[in-house]
C-alpha cells in the first residue's frame, strides 16, 4: 500500500502525521475536525502551511500566516525560543468543573523573570480557565510588542488555540454562530479573539504539550493551583522568590 500522509488542520493536535492512527486520534469526536491524505509529503506541507487549501471538499475560514499559526506541537525544552520574550500560560479546575485558576510564566532570553496567577472561579471548568490564561498572556504580549521586543506565547490547550485563532473567523462571518449548536464561552472568546487579531503579526503562538517536563508550561500549572488555592479573584503577579526547583516542587494541576 502507498505511503500516505495526513494534514490535520483543526483537530486535537494540528500537524502532519504520517499513519493513520495518529490522524484519527488528532480529529476522531473532534467537533470541526478538518483533515486530508496526500500521496506525498512534499504535497502535505505544501497544503499545510497555506491554511486556505481546502479539506474534505471544505474551504479553511482563512489563510493565516507562519507566524501566526500553531504549526505545531513543542514537544521538548529545546524547540522553545526565538523570541525575546516566551509567555507560558494554563489554566487548571479542581475538580472540573469546580474551582479554576490561571496562570502565566513569563521568560525574557530563556530567563524566567515573572509569574502570574489568579481569576479565581468557584464555578468554572477548564475551558473557561485556559482561555483566560491565554487572554491574559495576549494582554503582557501586547505590551511587549509596544516596548519593541518579539514574542511567543505558548499554551497547552488546543481548544483555546482553535478557538481564538481558527474557528473564530469562521463564527465571526457567520454572526458568531455555528451550525452545530451554541458556541461556548461566547462574550470571552470575543474578547480574546479581538485582542489577538490586533497583534496576530507581531506574535508567534504555539502549542506545547502538557505536563511533559517542559519547565515554562510546568510553573504556568503550578500558579494556577496557587489560584485556586489562595481563592484569587484578580491576575497577580507571584511575589515570592522565583527558584524553580522550589516552585516545581508545588502542587500540580
Amino acid at each position: 500500500m502507498a505511503k500516505k500522509f495526513y494534514v490535520v488542520w483543526a483537530g486535537r493536535e494540528p500537524g502532519i502525521f504520517t499513519d493513520w492512527a495518529s490522524c484519527k486520534r488528532s480529529v476522531d469526536k473532534f467537533a470541526g475536525a478538518r483533515y486530508k491524505s496526500f500521496p506525498t509529503r512534499a504535497e502535505a506541507e505544501a497544503a499545510y502551511g497555506n491554511a486556505g487549501a481546502s479539506a474534505g471538499g471544505r474551504p479553511a475560514t482563512r489563510k493565516k500566516s507562519a507566524s501566526s499559526a500553531a504549526s505545531s506541537s513543542i514537544t521538548s525544552a529545546s524547540q522553545i525560543g526565538g523570541t525575546d520574550i516566551a509567555i507560558f500560560c494554563d489554566g487548571g479546575c479542581d475538580p472540573n468543573p469546580g474551582r479554576a485558576g490561571s496562570g502565566v510564566a513569563v521568560y525574557q532570553s530563556g530567563k524566567l523573570t515573572q509569574l502570574w496567577y489568579g481569576l479565581y472561579n468557584a464555578n468554572g471548568t477548564n475551558n473557561t480557565a485556559e482561555l483566560n490564561a491565554l487572554h491574559q498572556s495576549l494582554v503582557l504580549a501586547k505590551q511587549t510588542i509596544a516596548d519593541g521586543l518579539s514574542v511567543s506565547i505558548y499554551c497547552d490547550s488546543m481548544y483555546s488555540i482553535n478557538c481564538i485563532s481558527v474557528w473564530a473567523y469562521g463564527w465571526k462571518k457567520k454572526g458568531w454562530k455555528k451550525s452545530s449548536g451554541e458556541i461556548k464561552n461566547l462574550a470571552l472568546i470575543q474578547e480574546i479573539h479581538g485582542l489577538y487579531d490586533s497583534i496576530k503579526s507581531d506574535l508567534t503562538l504555539k502549542h506545547v504539550k502538557a505536563h511533559i517536563g517542559v519547565e515554562g508550561n510546568e510553573l504556568a500549572d503550578r500558579m494556577t493551583m496557587v489560584a485556586v488555592d489562595e481563592k484569587e479573584p484578580l491576575f497577580v503577579q507571584y511575589q515570592d522568590k522565583l527558584d524553580v526547583s522550589a516552585l516545581l516542587r508545588m502542587r500540580a494541576g
